[in-house]
């Protein structure tokens, strides 16, 4: 890269008020659709949606690199601080999937600068990009940076290749796959109706699922934040941006003209992935198999985007996504900093060390924990 690759790169901006973010929903759109690796979840209805429910005044940091007055990057941050400052992207714990957005046609220099503006900006902080997918745009960004930096494993996510339902049900075991072909002719004896949601019922349809999933959940620990207006609020908002603009489906799950079920998938077409659902109990009680349910319908989503993409069941390692036979995709975290602030970065790479130890010491002794518990409500019932 030539000094002159980096000046043809005209502006590099922080924004920092969100009326101006507000306003770059059409160019920031633009630069989506040219982000090949870029995830609905870096949509600006998504972010911009989630800033107005979970951000705090004062902390937004929004990098922009224009060239020709063109945006051609934009890597959406926020300040916190862990005690010390650190800029983390926007989209918080309820995002599955973190990125900057860089135009697949610009050069190394859009990337280049990008790092720069942001050691500029992040004079006295960590950068900590979570959940980082492999080949995300921010790899670029991690590769231009110039100091201390670290790469780290982040949550585990499943995916499937994105093919018509027979197709995954090739990658089962032979027993799983005749039993699975019988869940399929279940579903369809009973007559369950699939409806996808219009954009103006969005907002009801989306309280709606969140009924639903809450009722799913009851009595076994529903996610908190899934219970709090500001989460209703972000679905309502994202929601109905993202259905007018291709970027989500909600789909609704009808017996009888009943809806008793519901789920909400995220768009785009290099991945589909299902990211909220929600069923009345009743609809188990029918014997349907909800997660074939789900499946054949992201399957098709999948299939019809023509992107030669995945599906994607986000994160979590539930049991029963693993009769599936789905890819193990280690998703990333990227640390950088200045070399003033290295100190900070090798403690915060300690501290996930750390945490890391204790969660593989609490898998080891869950079982144990579990057979604890049921012998301790065994005995709590013979006293009753």
């Amino acid at each position: 890269m030539t000094g002159g690759d980096l000046a043809s790169v005209r502006s590099v901006t922080m924004c920092r008020d969100p009326r101006q973010f507000a306003g770059l929903r059409e160019e920031w759109g633009r630069l989506h659709r040219h982000c090949r690796t870029a995830t609905p979840f870096q949509s600006h209805s998504w972010l911009h949606s989630w800033w107005t429910s979970y951000g705090r005044a004062g902390r937004l940091r929004v990098l922009l690199v224009r060239q020709d007055g063109e945006l051609i990057g934009a890597a959406p941050l926020m300040l916190v601080h862990r005690p010390l400052p650190v800029l983390v992207p926007l989209g918080g714990e309820i995002t599955d999937f973190s990125d900057v957005l860089l135009d697949d046609h610009a050069t190394d220099a859009a990337a280049t600068a990008m790092a720069v503006g942001l050691r500029q900006a992040a004079r006295g902080a960590l950068i900590d990009l979570r959940e980082v997918r492999p080949g995300a745009a921010a790899e670029r960004l991690y590769g231009s940076w110039r100091g201390p930096k670290r790469r780290l494993a982040d949550s585990v996510c499943m995916e499937l290749p994105g093919v018509p339902l027979p197709e995954l049900i090739t990658r089962m075991s032979t027993s799983r796959g005749q039993r699975t072909r019988s869940y399929v002719r279940k579903l369809d004896a009973l007559g369950i109706e699939e409806r996808v949601v219009p954009e103006h019922e969005v907002p009801t349809a989306v309280e709606n699922l969140l009924r639903l999933h809450i009722l799913q959940w009851e009595g076994r620990g529903v996610t908190p934040e899934h219970a709090r207006p500001r989460f209703a609020a972000h679905l309502k908002r994202a929601g109905q941006h993202m259905v007018a603009g291709g970027d989500a489906v909600i789909t609704e799950y009808r017996l009888g003209g009943e809806v008793l079920a519901a789920d909400l998938k995220l768009l785009s077409p290099r991945l589909v992935g299902g990211y909220l659902f929600g069923a009345d109990p009743r609809l188990r009680d029918t014997k349907a198999d909800l997660t074939t349910m789900l499946i054949r319908n992201g399957a098709g989503h999948a299939a019809a985007s023509g992107g030669g993409g995945a599906l994607s069941l986000l994160r979590g390692n539930e049991p029963n996504k693993l009769p599936w036979c789905p890819d193990l995709v280690a998703n990333q975290r990227l640390l950088m900093t200045s070399p003033l602030l290295a100190p900070v970065l090798l403690l915060q790479v300690a501290r996930a060390a750390l945490r890391d130890r204790a969660a593989a010491a609490v898998r080891r002794h869950l079982p144990a924990v579990r057979a604890w518990r049921s012998r301790l409500n065994a005995w709590r019932a013979k006293r009753v």
